[in-house]
């Protein structure tokens, strides 16, 4: 299924979870692939499976915080492939599950900066390279906890929400360059985010009273929607939520 055959995606946070399964689906489906992520080892892993399954793909190490090295990532997209046509701005990181007044500055800091800061650093870079070509496609992930709240995640959910907001800013900024901007709101995924709290001994008691499909999702899930939302079947969807969170938080 060549679905983006001659087309080039780039997967910030690739090197496992969502990122990585969806890096493989677009390799699968005939686009070539860049995989950005800090995880040097990881990040090659994740191209070696999308070679593996028979598409192409190089990796950048890159840390979204970090203006320079979001450039270089771009950049160096461009240089190896000549264009970039889909972004999958995935890269995040959780912190820790605490209630507000106890979470530190550091914390917030690394949370809000890769979460929020380091999808509006990809967007800054990707939009002026999609401008040039006449369009794209830029899929940020956010969170269920972008369209909700919940206990002990306010400085999370907080930076999820301004990923929804930028996206839907960013939608109404550049459809008219053709450029199409979603966010997509997962649930509960099989990630090493959600390790720590599968781990605990009432994980599955959590997940069946909150969740009604009564499951932790797969990033593979995930991955699909990222997909369609790449795809031209969803040629006329630009901004707005796309949860994928078993009708947690809907």
């Amino acid at each position: 299924m060549n679905t983006f055959a001659g087309r080039v995606a780039l997967v910030t946070g690739g090197s496992s979870g969502i990122g990585r399964a969806t890096a493989i689906k677009f390799g699968e489906r005939g686009a070539k692939v860049v995989v950005a992520a800090r995880r040097e080892k990881e990040g090659k892993e994740t191209v070696e499976m999308i070679k593996k399954a028979g598409g192409e793909g190089t990796f950048v190490q890159t840390d979204v915080r970090i203006a320079s090295q979001v450039e270089n990532m771009v950049n160096q997209t461009v240089k190896k492939y000549g264009r970039l046509d889909i972004a999958f701005n995935n890269a995040g990181v959780g912190g820790i599950m605490a209630r507000l007044m106890r979470t530190t500055e550091e914390i917030f800091d690394e949370v809000v900066d890769t979460n929020f800061k380091g999808v509006w650093l990809s967007m800054k870079y990707e939009i002026p390279v999609m401008l040039k070509q006449g369009g794209g496609v830029i899929i940020n992930n956010a969170s269920i906890a972008g369209v909700s709240t919940a206990e002990r995640l306010s400085v999370y959910s907080g930076s999820k929400h301004a990923v929804v907001a930028i996206s839907n800013a960013a939608a109404t900024e550049y459809g008219r360059d053709n450029i199409r901007v979603v966010a997509v709101c997962p649930g509960w995924i099989k990630t090493r985010m959600t390790e720590e709290l599968r781990a605990q001994k009432d994980a599955d008691a959590m997940i069946q009273s909150s969740v009604p499909l009564k499951r932790m999702g797969e990033p593979e899930e995930v991955a699909e929607m990222v997909i369609w939302l790449a795809s031209d079947a969803a040629s006329y969807v630009s901004g707005g939520v796309f949860t994928v969170s078993g009708g947690m938080g809907v």
